[in-house]
């Protein structure tokens, strides 16, 4: 299967990234290349590091990306080491950064992944699909409790408890091991009623196995602090996420990293010290236009935030 990926808000990310000559920048969730050709096609000049933990994604950019010569590298890796990538590359200091959140269309419609409950499949969902704990692990092996939780937190699954207790019942008998036999226990465990409503009823909660597996949140923590402290002053970083616990996050970062005092309000003065090291490009987030929408049904839940450094 041909690695293929429909690159969402493309224009409106490379135009915030406002890419200039010899500055450096850093796709930090590759997938095909489609934001990282279009930040090398806007000069002739500029360097790009793309980085991503699916060996299969860097291959296949690399390729796409290969007529830019030296000025483009692959690092396959987990966004979230950003700071060590950087220090291996010795870059001290970038011009720009983008990430776009989440799983690509290729590993949603390549069955052998796992990832999507629309193709019966072995239960994988890892984005570095050679290492790790699977999805299998986390049906199979966590607490009913666990499962809740995750279910809830990350999914934001009000029928949590009764999938988690749905799923330890059917596990006693045997393990579970592919995709549809995961969403057969998930349609029984959602009465008739609630399934008739908010699509897939299995959506939630392959969402929240999905963020379980690869750490997909507490990278993104990560990596909001560690890739504004790589840039310059002026530099900006943008950020595409698909779903409200991404957005919140990003969110509350850039509010935190843009507010600077933490001292409480009746203070008469900031003893804490702390100053702002970004300022918002973005107060509310860009969002598809309805053109981009019809023509990618995938990108009507994206946001864009966007802030620089100061």
């Amino acid at each position: 299967m041909d690695f293929r990926h429909i690159s969402v808000l493309y224009e409106e990310s490379i135009a915030a990234l406002r890419v200039k000559e010899n500055g450096v920048y850093v796709d930090g969730t590759l997938g095909g290349g489609g934001h990282s050709y279009g930040i090398l096609a806007s000069n002739d000049s500029c360097r790009l590091i793309g980085i991503d933990r699916d060996s299969e994604a860097v291959a296949a950019a690399s390729k796409r990306l290969e007529r830019f010569g030296e000025r483009f590298t692959a690092v396959n890796d987990n966004f979230g080491n950003a700071k060590k990538i950087l220090s291996d590359l010795s870059i001290d200091k970038t011009d720009g950064a983008l990430l776009d959140i989440g799983v690509s269309s290729y590993q949603l419609d390549n069955p052998e992944r796992g990832f999507s409950y629309m193709h019966d499949a072995p239960l994988d969902m890892r984005m570095d699909n050679k290492s790790g704990k699977s999805a299998r692990d986390v049906v199979n092996g966590y607490t009913c409790e666990e499962l809740t939780r995750i279910f809830y937190e990350y999914g934001e699954e009000k029928w949590s408890k009764r999938i988690a207790e749905f799923i330890c019942k059917r596990r006693a008998e045997k393990p579970i091991e592919t995709t549809h036999e995961l969403v057969d226990v998930i349609k029984a465990a959602v009465p008739a009623k609630a399934r008739t409503d908010g699509g897939h009823p299995a959506k939630r909660v392959f969402q929240a196995i999905r963020i379980e597996v690869n750490g997909e949140l507490d990278a993104l923590k990560t990596a909001l602090t560690d890739f504004t402290d790589a840039l310059k002053s002026g530099g900006r970083l943008a950020v595409i996420t698909f779903h409200s616990l991404e957005d919140r996050i990003v969110k509350k970062e850039f509010a935190r990293m843009s507010k600077g005092c933490t001292c409480p309000k009746d203070f008469p003065v900031c003893v804490c010290g702390n100053k702002p090291t970004i300022k918002l490009v973005t107060r509310k987030p860009i969002l598809p236009d309805a053109e981009e929408c019809a023509g990618n049904p995938r990108s009507k839940s994206a946001k864009l935030r966007v802030a620089e450094k100061l």
